[in-house]
């Protein structure tokens, strides 16, 4: 169980390697808990991180145990990240700081534990790694300390860069569902418009197959569907008439607006939400807008997004009209599949409906 300095090197490098192609935290935590487990071979390990807002602690990679939070000055990880000290403990059991409630809850029984303490480069301590029990019955020594806290430096630079970077896609995802809020607002239809288009559109998704990641992306850029109504006028926007042709002609140019709007952006969120704002009214017939793309000519987050907005507007009421009955959509969704709507999203939302009515009813005009 032990390794010499040029076998310890080569892990470390070699998972280094691994950890450095990993940008999101659900994959990178995992990977980190694994690599500091195995350096000082103990049984389990776990990456905690300071949540600076609620003055918790968050572990999601507690080997073994469910995901856990924890006032911040609580415990042995919360007294070594108070006092920014790394700790040693080989008499856990013995120790008062030590909380009992996890392993009476699982059976198992924590013998030896050593903290380190992670801190960013303005020496600001972000959370802390703690492995437990080393194996063997074996104790945690100073060595053990030194290579942990090497890996603690390297943990604690990846962390940083990649919560920072989820910040701002927090901030983004704001944003543009705040924009498409807005958007929704000028033509007197309410936030939640948007917000079901959304979770519509994300099941929609998920039942057609696109991978969580490409499914949680739709989610996020679909509020962004009309922002370009922002630049129509409240008269057309507004109006408790059907539009005449002008007017229909000047009111489909608010794909185009929105489009042009977020299509120069080099981010990629406003990017995918260029697609939705500029092909949710292409048909797949190809007598749609503005481009008459036709099938798969037209991007999977248009078609997604264009039965998923006709669905909430048909069902909901509009300064010109009423909202139409469950039985006269599905009617028209069969009758308009393959010449609207793809075929095989309609099939998708006849066969799943229930599921679509669960997220009307949560999200219900008031």
């Amino acid at each position: 169980m032990k390794r010499n300095s040029d076998e310890l090197l080569t892990f470390i490098l070699d998972s280094i390697a691994k950890i450095a192609s990993l940008h999101e935290q659900e994959r990178l935590l995992p990977e980190l808990s694994h690599m500091c487990r195995d350096i000082v071979f103990a049984e389990r390990c776990s990456i905690w991180i300071v949540n600076e807002k609620t003055n918790t602690l968050w572990t999601k990679v507690a080997d073994g145990v469910k995901p856990i939070e924890m006032k911040a000055n609580k415990g042995i990880v919360g007294s070594a990240i108070s006092d920014n000290q790394s700790l040693i403990i080989n008499d856990v059991q013995n120790d008062k700081r030590f909380n009992d409630n996890i392993d009476k809850k699982t059976g198992y029984l924590t013998k030896t534990m050593m903290v380190i303490p992670m801190k960013n480069k303005k020496n600001e301590v972000i959370g802390a790694i703690q492995v437990i029990n080393k194996k063997e019955e074996a104790l945690f020594t100073q060595s053990d300390l030194r290579y942990l806290t090497l890996a603690a430096s390297y943990a604690a630079e990846s962390i940083g860069t990649i919560l920072l970077m989820e910040e701002i896609n927090k901030t983004q995802k704001e944003l543009i569902y705040r924009m498409g809020v807005t958007g929704e607002e000028r033509s007197q239809e309410t936030g939640y418009h948007v917000k079901r288009v959304a979770e519509y559109s994300y099941l929609l998704a998920k039942l057609y197959g696109l991978s969580e990641k490409d499914s949680q992306i739709l989610r996020d850029v679909s509020p962004m569907h009309d922002i370009g109504k922002i630049g129509i006028a409240d008269a057309i926007l507004n109006k408790p008439a059907r539009l005449d042709s002008d007017e229909m002609d000047i009111m489909k140019t608010h794909v185009q607006i929105g489009y042009d709007i977020l299509a120069s952006s080099d981010l990629p969120l406003l990017k995918a939400a260029s697609i939705v704002a500029g092909e949710h009214h292409e048909r797949y017939d190809g007598t749609g807008y503005p481009k008459q793309l036709k099938a798969e000519e037209i991007h999977i987050y248009g078609r997604i997004t264009a039965l998923s907005d006709v669905f909430d507007a048909l069902g909901s009421e509009r300064v010109y009209k009423k909202a139409w009955e469950d039985e006269r959509i599905f009617a028209y969704f069969e009758e308009e599949s393959g010449k609207h709507f793809d075929p095989k999203l309609i099939s998708l939302f006849m066969q799943n409906k229930e599921q679509f009515f669960v997220i009307r009813d949560e999200f219900k005009d008031v």
